[in-house]
């Protein structure tokens, strides 16, 4: 691949590079699986057109699953993070995960989620980069351009990491929480993309069987503590 070539690729002035000419891109760059993947999404000019009314509908079956986990904080957010639908669990565990919550800009803005999560810090990187992996090429997205220019101004965490343009799909892994009424958590956490076209992902927390965790979650949901 010449200079040339790359050039116009970064310029914009060729929209349909092969395959073959992304892979030689991801190699030279060594970018990481999720990275190459990213790569590959923003290159394909083709992919679907998803509108707002669909990132906001949720299947009715969808909402009953959700509260019938009474014990399993979960949540259901589109690409840009707007909490679309949350169960009782979700909202006794967290105000901020009520429906028609931002989920970014509560976490980089509320001071009540730099105390309710202990590694905040990496917790709010992580999710600045799971955002840029959700929206993809859609860089002319009206809400995404809100949310891009809300937190441009106000939080310097975000300026840092959307300027790296680090780029994270997380599917899994643990957040210790601080709750101000059941004190201390390690919960495990899964985001399932549910299928439908709508990209929407269902997020769940969950604790170890038979830990002090899982204990403090029924009592938060039952109402108990």
């Amino acid at each position: 691949m010449s200079a040339q070539y790359y050039l116009r690729l970064e310029q914009g002035t060729d929209d349909h590079p092969s395959a073959q000419v992304l892979e030689a891109i991801a190699r030279a760059l060594r970018l990481d699986p999720a990275s190459t993947d990213h790569l590959y999404h923003l290159a394909h000019s083709a992919l679907p057109e998803f509108g707002s009314q669909a990132d906001g509908e949720i299947d009715e079956s969808v909402r009953w699953l959700l509260e019938s986990w009474t014990t399993t904080p979960a949540i259901v957010h589109n690409r840009h993070l707007d909490v679309l639908a949350s169960n009782s669990s979700a909202r006794a565990l967290s105000a901020e995960f009520a429906e028609g919550t931002n989920l970014l800009i509560t976490l980089l803005l509320s001071p009540a989620q730099r105390e309710f999560y202990e590694n905040w810090e990496g917790i709010a990187e992580g999710a600045i980069a799971f955002f840029r992996a959700l929206v993809g090429p859609d860089t002319d997205d009206p809400r995404l351009q809100h949310i891009v220019d809300e937190l441009s101004g106000t939080s310097e965490l975000f300026r840092r990491v959307w300027a790296r343009g680090d780029v994270r799909f997380a599917s899994a892994g643990i957040h210790r929480i601080r709750h101000p009424a059941i004190g201390a958590l390690e919960l495990h956490h899964q985001n399932l993309v549910l299928t439908g076209g709508r990209r929407q992902s269902l997020f769940i927390y969950h604790a170890a069987p038979g830990s002090p965790s899982q204990r403090s979650l029924a009592l938060l949901s039952t109402g108990m503590s």
